[in-house]
């Protein structure tokens, strides 16, 4: 069982540059995947958001990737030598059509704008890849093991839970198995006022609208089911939600079928139990 919260970091250093790679996750109904990449790796993009799709199945994701130039490759100089010939060729022409004295030297031409000029060195997107993809590895295994560590910590209240939830279900059988010899005893014994003992009144009243039995027998393999199912390493989080539904089906039927108070109060504990571990079960992939 894994939580749909977590963070990862990881960095990778490559000829020229530096990649690091963070990852944030959080709760949502189903995996969205927000990434922010720089542009020299956008065509690796596609190929990060299926590396993702292979480890998370639900959650909110958010990627950030930086890539950091090295000092000495962040900056170079260029100098556009056709530029260059031109003005040389030009400054000749010059002299020659209109007899003009004096020598075109270095001092001159550095004066002339875009002659020289500073370009950020590019980045090797193709070179970088499996500096890329290491460091993707490392944010990746960093952000499943914080997910893991929550998913147990969420685990163990579950578990804690879902016993008070098998307890009810037991007090729930022993109850309703409990009722006829109750309804005839509740027939016989009157006070002195002849007037029937209160409770048996009550439960006589209810008329027991239906055998529970088999509500009973569902309930109990449900909360079996999901007592195993939170020990699954697999996305259990949808599977969970539907399995609670299931519980409050029961619950809601056998509180309908027999509406005697000491029954209605186990019901209304046993849903209470019920959404303390759906509350949980929000924070499972």
């Amino acid at each position: 069982m894994k939580s749909m919260t977590g963070y990862g970091e990881g960095a990778q250093s490559v000829r020229g540059a530096r990649v690091s790679v963070q990852i944030r996750s959080l709760n949502h109904r189903h995996l969205d995947l927000q990434l922010r990449v720089p542009r020299e790796y956008l065509a690796l993009e596609e190929e990060i958001r299926k590396t993702l799709r292979g480890k998370i199945a639900r959650g909110r994701v958010d990627l950030f990737v930086n890539r950091y130039a090295a000092k000495a490759s962040a900056r170079r100089l260029e100098m556009d030598e056709s530029l260059v010939g031109q003005y040389i060729a030009s400054v000749k022409q010059l002299k020659k059509r209109y007899g003009l004295a004096g020598e075109l030297d270095v001092s001159l031409l550095a004066n002339i704008p875009d002659l020289v000029h500073v370009r950020e060195a590019e980045a090797d997107a193709a070179g970088e890849k499996q500096a890329l993809l290491k460091a993707l590895a490392a944010a990746l295994g960093k952000l499943e093991r914080s997910r893991e560590r929550e998913g147990a910590h969420l685990r163990a209240d579950m578990e804690s839970q879902i016993r008070h939830l098998s307890g009810i279900a037991g007090d729930l059988e022993a109850r309703v198995a409990d009722y006829p010899l109750r309804l005839q005893r509740g027939g016989a014994e009157t006070d002195n006022n002849g007037i029937q003992d209160k409770e048996a009144a009550e439960i006589a009243s209810a008329t027991l609208k239906g055998d529970v039995n088999e509500e009973i027998v569902r309930l109990k393999t449900h909360v079996a089911a999901l007592a195993k199912v939170i020990r699954e390493r697999e996305p259990v989080g949808k599977k969970i939600d539907f399995m609670l539904q299931e519980v409050n089906r029961e619950l809601n039927t056998i509180s309908s079928k027999v509406p005697h108070l000491p029954v209605v109060q186990l019901v209304l504990q046993g849903k209470e139990r019920v959404e303390r571990i759906r509350e949980q079960a929000q924070n499972i992939e």
